[in-house]
């Protein structure tokens, strides 16, 4: 039998997928912005009944967290009003001193890091690509929001 010369080239699969945006890794090659695929008012129609069904479910939740958060509040301070718990107010100020000198010091750079600048800069282009889908979003969350 004849030797064949079969050449192969290398794919190197790191160097691939770090050039691709996030969302191509999880979608098909072909995915594409919902702005190639659907029509206006299809988009719209997306956008506007996720955004609802994810603003209900940010209401409901953030009203249970809100009560959960003030019960215990409310509980922490019956507690410390009969003498269940003591609570130490120096150490309080020396940690809130802190964490306000903290805050100062990472707010007085106001760099972001190369990776969260390249999600970002991902976010925008995507936003900018699906910028009706976004918009239907957008309203449908304020009515999930407000119902």
């Amino acid at each position: 039998a004849g030797a064949k010369d079969d050449t192969f080239s290398l794919l190197d699969l790191a160097e691939y997928t770090k050039n691709r945006p996030w969302w191509r890794k999880i979608f098909a090659a072909n995915s594409g912005s919902s702005a190639e695929k659907y029509n206006v008012a299809t988009q719209l129609v997306i956008g506007g009944v996720t955004g609802w069904c994810t603003g209900f479910i940010f209401q409901k939740v953030g009203k249970l967290a809100a009560t959960a958060v003030g019960g215990g509040f409310f509980l922490l301070q019956i507690a410390n009003h009969t003498g269940y718990i003591k609570v130490d107010w120096n150490l309080v100020q020396r940690d809130m001193d802190k964490a306000k000198q903290q805050l100062k010091f990472h707010s007085g750079g106001n760099k972001m890091s190369p990776e969260v600048k390249s999600r970002v800069d991902e976010v925008v282009i995507f936003l900018k690509k699906n910028v009706i889908l976004t918009g239907g979003f957008a309203g449908g969350f304020l009515l999930g929001m407000a119902s």
